[in-house]
């Protein structure tokens, strides 16, 4: 490409937004030219606005640090310097839905990590290896919102990450009853040890609003685009427990599934190595090579070893065996803030590129 599209992002002080900011450094495609935060950092040189927050464990790149942050409420100058924005802000979930949409509305297209469009009908939530025919809801959504380019486009949480994929590798067995705890990484809440210190050697049993997240997410990655929006599937019906532990970057799933093919061990280790989607066809930046990996020892996937599998972009999963009351059990890993959050978010933006969704102004 010989010229890249600009990126804004939206919330770029917060945790989420480091971690776009970290991940998009000498990004092939696309470049961050504008960076938006509340008032209380707005005319500050970015460096200076988030100060000693710096979450990341690379440096803060150079190429950002005089960006002069913008006021995310101003949103037609924001936006005229953009040709599109991701979105990470922190305020409440009407807020981001209005603010959202008054982005799109200038004709610039929102790539979200936020969870306040995620069941609006006509945005598209998306696993880019899973339901990338999703986006053809855009087209819907443009209408409904008088634009030409703009538009709202969200990936899902990054609880499902590490069980949603492995079930969608299988579904040709039918996978009909799941079963899923997940233990979840601080940083899902934005905190490190540094801010959370009452986390170090505790467990929580409960994060708001995971569990509802958790097991109807899945059905709408699952759903099919019908008379301009998406019908979430009604089957596998999801339980699912979520546990905040003490790991700074990781969600670990222990999932049981109850199939109405039982299939072999073998078969179901063949379909997770050998699954892939539009990002693996299309060469996109981003995508993992193998999306899904299969691990033998007893031990893993383990969050010291196995987070960072594919930069971050893959999905761990090992300890698959038969169970004595569902039909099969494993656990799966992956990253959150980077195939959970960011990272998602990015390669839903460079697969929009690809299709064309997002151009240069």
């Amino acid at each position: 490409m010989s010229q890249k599209l600009k990126a804004g992002i939206l919330g770029g002080t917060g945790m989420v937004g480091q971690r776009f900011i970290a991940l998009l450094e000498n990004h092939p495609w696309f470049e961050v030219t504008t960076i938006a935060a509340s008032p209380r950092s707005a005319g500050k040189r970015y460096e200076d606005a988030v100060g000693g927050r710096w979450k990341m464990d690379t440096p803060m790149p150079e190429s950002v640090k005089d960006i002069v942050v913008m006021n995310v409420n101003e949103v037609e100058a924001v936006a005229s310097e953009v040709d599109f924005v991701f979105s990470a802000v922190d305020m409440s979930k009407d807020e981001i839905k209005a603010i959202e949409e008054a982005y799109a509305k200038t004709e610039t297209p929102v790539v979200s990590n936020n969870s306040a469009h995620r069941w609006t009908p006509d945005v598209p939530m998306v696993v880019p290896e899973i339901n990338a025919g999703h986006m053809e809801v855009i087209e819907f959504q443009k209408k409904r919102l008088g634009t030409q380019r703009g538009f709202v486009a969200v990936k899902p949480n990054c609880s499902i990450q590490s069980y949603a994929p492995v079930l969608t590798a299988w579904m040709e067995f039918e996978p009909y009853e799941v079963v899923a705890t997940t233990y979840q990484a601080i940083s899902g809440a934005g905190k490190t040890f540094k801010d959370w210190p009452e986390m170090v050697g505790n467990v929580i049993p409960y994060i708001g609003g995971e569990e509802e997240k958790s097991e109807r997410e899945p059905l709408r990655i699952w759903g099919e685009v019908k008379d301009g929006v998406i019908v979430p599937a009604s089957s596998p019906v999801i339980t699912c427990q979520c546990i905040r532990v003490p790991v700074l970057n990781g969600h670990t799933a222990a999932v049981f599934v109850k199939f109405r093919k039982n299939p072999t061990k073998d078969r179901l280790i063949e379909k997770l190595r050998n699954f892939s989607g539009k990002p693996q066809e299309l060469g996109l930046p981003s995508a993992p090579k193998q999306f899904i990996q299969y691990l033998e020892d007893d031990n893993r996937p383990q969050v010291t070893e196995d987070v960072d599998y594919e930069n971050g972009m893959g999905v761990s999963v090992g300890r698959l065996r038969e169970d004595t009351v569902y039909d099969w059990k494993f656990i799966g890993l992956s990253h959150n803030t980077v195939r959970g959050a960011a990272g998602g978010a990015i390669l839903c933006a460079e697969l929009l590129k690809a299709q064309g969704y997002i151009t240069a102004k």
